[in-house]
């Protein structure tokens, strides 16, 4: 019984309990007739309505919430029960309520012999399985044995007695005789029901043992009550009440019975044997035995039981035949399927020597000694060997030596385990003489009678076997250069530094990243690029030593781990040879190429934990390397990863700054030279940090375009710088002289559209006027000559602001994009300002940008002004603005407004 249906079962077992103490209370009154006749009377009938109204309603209730299936049994067999329900309160109607003795007939025969029919159709809506002609045959004579049966021992018992005494009328002797007939016609589709249902499975999910036993129990109550009645000695309270109580009980708990758990297919047929084919002969015996006795008794039987006994015994004759022809049947279809079978496996067995023979896999037997009993004729195709060349000779003599010692281990191996199976990988040297890898599964089938032998199932798997190794060189080396890739070269430096351990020679990484890398492969082409890639792996193998490690991680780096480094200067000397050779020219077809090298060193010591720790101390030292631009290298100190950790470190508390309020402007005045007045101001982002106080623009602005954070930066300083300009425009004495806001702008905001987004919202939220609005931006950022940079550039002129070339003339100047781009305003890089006092060359260099600017009609601003001299000559030469600490340093909002209020105070002007 399963967890699920144990609560179902329980309740049923209680309920079980609950009748049998019913019934017996019942029976109790009946036996002992308490309370005196007219009491035990009251109580037997109230009782028989009680029972065979509650087992009608359990029937319906089974119909409605149960088995679909199973309905209509439920449904008549519960028409069946409130039909006899009707009967008996008729009964009790006349006999206990009106005190007068029942008619007969009367409105309670109709109740009694309706439920008749209703539970002989109840049984018979029961479906089975579809049989043969001669199976429906017999069992049509297995009913009638039956009926025939328990017609002639109710005819002995009963109604020949009815038929003799007569009855008042036709009617009430037809009535008389229908109670014991329809018994019988009960009695007889129960156990025909019975032994159907076992002939054709085990349990159909009703429990009709109960069903069936309560129907034979009402049918021997409503027999005895006909006899009782027709000798005048019946009276309710009668213990023969006691059987349509039983019954219609059993009905009840049947139909309030959960669902059984199917019979195992072997139980069925061994009940088939023992009770369904001896059902019929067993009810034939039952009243053979009725009516001998009864003649015994009797001494004589009437011509009626002559007829019964003949018409069985002619149904025992015809159902005999029946068996005989269905077992002829069942020998020829037995023979056919013995045949078709034997065909079956004839076929089975052809078609598995053809797979065998042809298949990719060789079969050979073998005894525990390893000699060949059997070989399947693909040896030939697959192995090479014929296979009568093989039998009867030790399988190890095709193999060398080491492969026979493990094939020789592997048997006896096997061959101590029953049924015990292993796989071995062995060389193997085909005919032909080339050598072949063969994957051998031994199979230990020594105790099967039919094998009696170690199975071996040999194939060829030399090309799985070179694809393999294809996919491992290919999963550790550079497919470019066929250099170590990244996962090799580190589990080479994890071996090494193992080894280092144990002995006192140390590890050296080199990590190579090439300069200019990336204007090779922009310049002429990718492929271009990867030919230079394969020509720096093969001059970087010949400047190693042979044991030392050359390894591609990608792109333009390399590394070099140097194993059994002696000392710093060996170390030294290799990554001299790698930058020497890679000075020297590299041929493109015909084209000179030249690249540079930077080179980081790393070298195994007491603070180094492991091979990421080793790796990342030399890419950190060719970051310093790369930084100095010289094409030289450096070794890694300490210190390199505490910059690395506080540069870290900064990244992430300048991510909170903005959201903290640590951010703030300084706004640094520009002046017109011809008057000295204050026509503006440049806006400055600085970084107040709560423990490292004001933290250099230098610092964190690089930090902020490598991680992005340049863009809400330079949001903000839009939105506060234009804020607080306005707010000027507004508070000045003479608002029709416009103040000018300078902002800078990086490469990386110009690389995004939303910088334009940025600049409109901030012109719109503050009011100031976009004529006032300065954009200033790096030669470096127009010399990369973007289409896309260009769009942006000139949706920003579209929106009123004025852009400006910030540090012109640093080297990168051209007068081509002078007029490919809107520009309006050129700023004169303060190293050749601070130049100006000593009168060198670098004046004449600002001057040739002053009349550039004149020649363009663009605004020349001097950036770095600081003393009166420098003033004088930038004024002299014509240029326009000047800005530097001789006018003013940078200064926070309230002391820019305060310059501005006393601006007449604040002017400079020649002496």
């Amino acid at each position: 019984m399963d967890k699920q249906s144990s609560p179902a079962q329980r309740r049923f077992v209680a309920e079980c309990a609950g009748a049998a103490v019913l019934a017996l209370l019942w029976l109790a009154c009946l036996v002992w007739g308490l309370g005196g006749p007219r009491v035990t009377q009251a109580v037997s009938n109230f009782g028989l309505i009680a029972a065979a109204a509650a087992a009608g309603l359990a029937c319906v209730r089974a119909a409605v919430v149960g088995v679909s299936r199973h309905q209509r049994l439920w449904t008549l067999m519960g028409a069946s029960a409130l039909s006899w329900a009707c009967g008996q309160a008729a009964w009790t109607w006349y006999e206990t309520v009106l005190g007068r003795d029942v008619p007969f007939p009367s409105l309670a025969d109709v109740g009694y012999l309706a439920a008749v029919p209703f539970a002989a159709a109840a049984l018979l809506s029961l479906r089975f399985g579809a049989q043969s002609l001669a199976g429906q045959a017999r069992q049509v004579l297995d009913g009638l044995m039956i009926a025939a049966s328990l017609l002639l021992v109710s005819w002995v018992l009963v109604l020949s007695t009815l038929f003799r005494a007569g009855g008042d009328n036709a009617l009430s002797q037809a009535i008389s005789l229908a109670y014991p007939i329809g018994d019988v016609v009960v009695g007889t589709i129960v156990l025909f029901v019975l032994a159907r249902v076992r002939l054709n499975s085990g349990t159909t999910g009703i429990p009709l043992s109960l069903l069936g036993g309560g129907l034979v129990a009402i049918a021997v109550a409503d027999s005895g009550f006909t006899y009782l009645t027709a000798s005048g000695s019946y009276s309710s309270g009668a213990l023969i009440d006691a059987g349509w109580f039983v019954g219609y009980v059993t009905i009840l708990l049947a139909a309030r019975k959960p669902s059984l758990v199917p019979v195992d297919e072997g139980d069925t047929e061994t009940r088939v044997d023992r009770v369904g084919l001896f059902l019929p002969y067993i009810a034939v015996v039952g009243s053979l035995v009725v009516t001998t006795f009864f003649q015994f008794e009797k001494g004589r039987l009437d011509s009626f039981v002559g007829w019964i006994r003949s018409f069985i015994i002619l149904a025992l004759v015809g159902r005999q035949v029946l068996s005989l022809l269905e077992n002829l049947s069942l020998a020829r279809h037995l023979e056919a399927r013995v045949d078709e079978r034997t065909t079956e496996l004839r076929a089975s067995k052809q078609r598995f020597q053809a797979l065998v023979q042809h298949s990719s896999e060789v079969v050979i037997l073998v005894d525990i000694n390893g000699t060949v009993e059997y070989v399947s004729e693909s040896v030939h195709r697959v192995l090479g060997y014929a296979g009568g060349d093989l039998l009867g000779r030790p399988l190890s003599g095709i193999l060398d030596a080491d492969a026979g010692a493990r094939l020789r281990e592997g048997l006896a191996e096997v061959a101590e385990q029953a049924y015990g199976v292993l796989e071995l990988e062995l060389p193997l040297r085909h005919p032909d003489g080339h050598g072949i890898t063969v994957d051998v599964t031994i199979t230990n089938l020594l105790d099967n009678p039919s094998v009696g032998g170690l199975v071996l199932n040999t194939r060829d798997i030399s090309e799985r076997r070179q694809l393999e190794d294809q996919l491992v060189h290919q999963a550790f080396h550079d497919s470019l250069t066929a250099l170590a890739n990244r996962a090799l070269f580190k589990d080479r430096v994890e071996h090494a530094l193992i080894r280092t351990r144990r002995q006192p020679p140390s590890v050296a990484v080199l990590f190579l990243d090439l300069d200019g890398f990336k204007e090779v492969n922009d310049s002429l082409g990718h492929a271009t690029g990867d030919r230079l890639l394969t020509q720096v792996a093969e001059r970087l193998r010949s400047c190693v030593r042979p044991g030392d490690t050359v390894a591609r991680f990608g792109g333009d780096e390399f590394a070099v781990l140097i194993e059994d480094a002696t000392d710093d200067a060996e170390v030294t000397m290799v990554a001299e040879r790698v930058l020497n050779g890679l000075r020297q020219p590299f041929d493109m077809s015909g084209r000179e190429l030249h690249v540079r090298g930077s080179i980081g060193i790393a070298r195994m010591d007491s603070d180094v934990e492991g091979a990421d720790q080793l790796l990342r101390n030399a890419d950190l030292a060719m970051y310093r390397a790369k930084a100095a631009n010289q094409g030289g290298f450096e070794w890694y100190n300490p210190d390199m990863h505490t910059e690395l950790v506080q540069r870290v470190q900064l990244e992430a508390d300048l991510r909170r700054a903005l959201e903290n309020g640590e951010l703030f402007l300084h706004y640094q005045p520009t002046f017109e030279l011809s008057t000295g007045r204050i026509i503006g101001a440049e806006a400055l982002a600085r970084w107040r940090h709560p423990t490292r106080g004001l933290v250099p623009p230098t610092e964190f602005i690089p930090i902020a375009e490598a991680t992005g954070l340049i863009r809400p930066i330079g949001a903000w300083v839009l939105r506060e710088a234009c804020r607080q300009a306005a707010t000027w425009q507004h508070t000045r004495e003479h608002p029709d002289k416009p103040l000018s806001l300078n902002i800078n702008l990086s490469g990386r905001q110009l690389q995004h559209q939303e910088v334009v987004d940025d600049v409109a919202d901030a012109l719109r939220e503050s009011g100031l006027p976009p004529s006032s609005l300065v954009l200033e931006m790096t030669e470096s950022v127009l010399m990369d000559d973007d289409e896309n940079v260009v769009t942006i550039l000139r949706q920003l002129k579209e929106l009123g602001a004025r852009l400006a070339i910030d540090d012109f003339g640093t080297g990168y100047s051209s007068l081509s994009y002078l007029h490919r781009f809107p520009v309006d305003i050129l700023k004169i890089d303060r190293l050749f300002v601070e130049r100006l006092s000593r009168m060198s060359d670098s004046a004449e260099l600002a001057r040739t940008v002053v009349r550039l600017g004149q020649s363009l009609q663009l605004v020349t601003v001097a950036e770095g002004v600081e003393d009166h001299a420098q003033f004088l000559a930038l004024r002299r030469m014509g240029c326009d603005i000047g800005q530097g600490f001789y006018f003013g340093r940078p200064m926070e909002a309230e002391e820019m407004e305060r310059l501005l209020t006393d601006e007449p105070a604040a002017a400079k002007t020649p002496s």
